[in-house]
């Protein structure tokens, strides 16, 4: 996608959201870039799991999906050539609940991010994903979480952070009623935080 600033033709970016479940932040982020075509756009989801609401949030935007199968994933370089047959320049993990190979990471380097709901390095890992953490966190008698926005890299939640927002944790939160702090949280400032990253691929 192309477009012109005092002259210059400038290549607007193209993101790809890669996401395993119902979607919110993916809808979040669809809908942000939706008023900066001129930033970014959101051109394709992918998806690991069949009928994952995602998907339907894809198709009522008119977003191409793609639904990838595990071993085609993990040892090969199938997806990798289709996302650059695409023209994406950017990948967004919302949700998603693979681990990213080497491969995908090398051919995109430092153009990868994830959202995590808590405050990395704290409670981070394999197995740490959604109500997990925010039960972890719950039974530590943590004071504070959150979100972190980092990188990707050959590790679970271990890359360079971007950004970290903070919300209290009241005596009387449960695992439940904390997740809804974090949901609002990724709501309010994920998008921000991309298009502030994918701004800068244009210069």
């Amino acid at each position: 996608m192309l477009s012109k600033i005092s002259g210059k033709t400038l290549h607007t970016p193209l993101i790809a959201i890669f996401a395993s479940g119902a979607g919110s932040n993916a809808k979040k982020i669809i809908e942000h870039f939706e008023d900066k075509k001129d930033v970014g756009k959101v051109a394709l989801i992918v998806c690991n799991k069949p009928g994952a609401g995602v998907l339907d949030i894809a198709k009522t935007h008119g977003i191409e999906t793609l639904l990838i199968q595990k071993e085609l994933f993990f040892t090969t370089n199938t997806y990798i050539k289709l996302l650059q047959a695409k023209g994406i320049d950017f990948i967004v993990l919302a949700g998603f609940l693979w681990k990213v190979p080497s491969s995908l990471i090398k051919a995109y380097p430092n153009k990868i991010i994830n959202i995590h709901p808590a405050l990395l390095p704290k409670f981070g890992g394999k197995g740490m994903y959604g109500h997990f953490v925010h039960e972890a966190v719950i039974a530590a008698g943590e004071k504070e979480s959150g979100i972190t926005i980092h990188y990707v890299d050959e590790l679970y939640d271990h890359g360079n952070i971007i950004a970290q927002e903070i919300c209290t944790i009241d005596e009387n939160d449960t695992a439940d009623s904390l997740a809804k702090k974090i949901h609002l949280l990724e709501h309010m400032h994920y998008s921000k935080v991309i298009e502030g990253i994918v701004a800068e691929l244009n210069g």
